[in-house]
């Protein structure tokens, strides 16, 4: 398949220092995405945003994966897998210690920098730590590190929106929308100066957290490799790449289906606060709505897990993403049907409206989109495999696009609702925009049952 320089040792422990790094990587990976959840509410008081404006924080995050990718590439080129997996943190760190100046200043276009950094430095992470989880071990394993990894990076969304909560918004009661908007001009402004203040600390550990992880890494037995198998590509030029990968039906409409399971992805994780908020899930402390998040990235782990349990033994990945897309369909249309008045009991936790628990529950349908459509995305590419995965990670852009379109959709709904003297507990915009995702698990279920299978676009 590869080319590995050094073989990896021919060692059979040498998979598992990379494994622990890797593993290590991955969880960053998920912390720092899975953090824009609750930043999305957080930012909407603390800079004084209406809903859709908020939503720029996930559409500056994600475009940087659109734009970046292939320069990413590039850069790999360049300087080698190894140093890019390094590149790649330095990057993120670098993005992290911006929030220190934004903070300062209270600043959101300041903020929305400091996140396209963090962007990019994902979108080299991810380009340069892919080709490792097949390399650095045999290969019929090589399904099993990747679920693990996986859960790596879900997990640590799990805990992202927790530790955040915990460490820069638990005294979040204090600064309701209501006590805001109470306070004089003056007041207000000192009262939001301290809010946006309390990011400071926390972001500022991170970035040096990842600095030194950068600096492991490159001082790390991880092996360098290389990937450039196929001369009959390797000579063309990227753009020439590009336009030949583009050939393969089976990629453009798996990039397609990547796009769109992004946007159910991020709405699931990124909407669940201020859904949670609008439907008043503040629970004691005043703060249990930014922790909403967690609950969405604990079914994705659960999918994670049953993936690992289920395929390949008892089913396939094509039926796993079969059995998603289906049951992400039945979610959709059951969340913009039901009443938000009906309310669920979890033990240890608030009372929520059903409906929020079946926003979670999105998590569990698109648990195994991801490691589905990758794969069958990239099948018989040859030499091409390498620039269509700079191709599919382009695909993340369905996760900066739709909560742009889903926020200004929710306010155009309220704003309706608001002048047609409609309650807000009933069919918010919030509710009824969700919507937006049936054309996302529509395609998911096309690409499962029939588009992944397409290898010429002359077939009918």
């Amino acid at each position: 398949m590869s080319k590995i320089k050094n073989t990896i040792n021919n060692n059979q422990n040498s998979a598992l220092m990379p494994m622990v790094i890797l593993t290590s990587l991955f969880f960053i990976l998920g912390f720092v995405t899975w953090l824009n959840g609750p930043l999305i509410p957080f930012f909407e008081l603390a800079c004084e945003l209406s809903q859709s404006q908020a939503y720029f924080v996930a559409f500056a995050f994600y475009i940087a994966y659109f734009v970046m990718a292939i320069p990413s590439s590039w850069v790999i080129e360049k300087v080698g897998y190894k140093n890019g997996v390094s590149l790649g943190l330095v990057v993120i760190a670098i993005g992290a210690f911006l929030f220190y100046p934004a903070a300062e200043t209270r600043t959101f276009l300041f903020f929305l920098v400091a996140l396209f950094v963090m962007g990019t430095g994902l979108a080299i992470l991810q380009t340069a730590a892919n080709p490792y989880v097949v390399v650095i071990g045999p290969r019929e394993s090589a399904a099993a590190r990747i679920s693990v990894l996986g859960i790596a990076n879900k997990l640590a969304g799990f805990i992202a929106p927790i530790v955040l909560t915990a460490l820069v918004l638990s005294n979040m009661q204090d600064y309701t929308t209501d006590k805001i908007a109470a306070l004089d001009s003056i007041a207000k402004s000192a009262a939001l100066d301290t809010l946006a203040l309390q990011l400071q600390i926390p972001y500022l550990y991170m970035g040096l957290i990842i600095l030194v992880l950068a600096v492991l890494v490159k001082l790390s037995p991880l092996p360098e490799i290389d990937l450039d198998e196929d001369g009959n590509v390797a000579h063309l030029n990227i753009f020439k790449q590009i336009i030949n990968a583009f050939k393969y039906p089976q990629l453009v409409l798996g990039v397609i289906t990547l796009m769109l399971y992004l946007a159910a992805e991020v709405l699931a994780g990124d909407s669940i606060g201020s859904f949670g908020k609008q439907l008043g899930v503040y629970g004691e402390d005043g703060n249990f709505y930014l922790k909403l998040t967690s609950f969405t990235m604990t079914a994705m782990v659960v999918g994670y897990i049953l993936g690992i349990t289920l395929i390949p033994k008892y089913v396939s990945q094509v039926q796993a993403l079969k059995a998603s897309g289906i049951l992400g369909l039945i979610l959709v249309l059951l969340i913009v049907s039901i009443s938000p008045n009906i309310m669920f009991q979890l033990p240890g936790i608030p009372a929520l409206p059903l409906v929020i628990i079946l926003v979670a529950l999105m998590g569990l349908a698109n648990a195994l989109c991801w490691p589905a459509i990758w794969p069958m995305a990239l099948q018989d590419l040859g030499g091409y495999t390498k620039i269509a995965s700079a191709i599919l990670i382009m695909g993340i852009i369905g996760g900066a696009i739709f909560p742009l379109a889903y926020g200004s959709l929710v306010e155009s709904i309220n704003l309706a609702n608001e002048a047609n003297g409609v309650a807000k507990t009933a069919k918010s915009g919030n509710q009824v925009a969700y919507l937006m995702l049936l054309p996302a698990y529509l395609m998911i279920i096309f690409y499962a049952f029939k588009g992944h299978k397409y290898r010429s676009w002359s077939r009918k």
